[in-house]
């Protein structure tokens, strides 16, 4: 099964690719990698923003770091020429998560990524991961991932 025909069972449509808000690409390849920048947590609506341990609950941090997953796989499928068949494995994801000084549960919002990653990629999808508190993020918003992609 293709991950286009995966993603569509699980139902999402992945959007076209972010572009970057600054002086920096959204991907750069090299040989066989794929480094993505750091896709924001946004949607149909627009960013999702808020601060995990004040004004944001924990269902709310993982569903924003799930789109910030859907955001990377919107940049491989850029990277790839449009065929995100090309796409080996997630390599690694680092997750950042806006939040309190005394808030704790960070590896549980990046976990939103992480789980939909394995749900939409298989195997493929597990990958070495960091989870940090950033004590803000570019627009407010909740969470922002990078990654690094293996492609073929």
């Amino acid at each position: 099964m293709s991950i286009e025909s995966k993603l569509a069972e699980l139902g999402v449509t992945l959007p076209d690719a972010p572009a970057p808000a600054a002086n920096y690409v959204p991907f750069v390849q090299v040989g066989d990698i794929v480094y993505v920048s750091g896709q924001i947590s946004n949607d149909e609506n627009g960013l999702i923003t808020g601060k995990l341990g004040d004004t944001m609950e924990i269902d709310t941090g993982v569903a924003a770091a799930r789109r910030c997953a859907i955001n990377l796989l919107a940049q491989v499928r850029a990277a790839c020429g449009g065929d995100l068949d090309r796409l080996v494995r997630v390599v690694k994801l680092t997750g950042f998560v806006n939040s309190t000084a005394d808030f704790a549960d960070q590896p549980k919002i990046i976990n939103g990524a992480s789980d939909f990653m394995v749900e939409a990629l298989g195997d493929a999808g597990r990958h070495s991961r960091s989870a940090v508190s950033a004590a803000s993020l570019p627009f407010g918003v909740a969470v922002e991932i990078e990654g690094i992609f293996q492609v073929r």
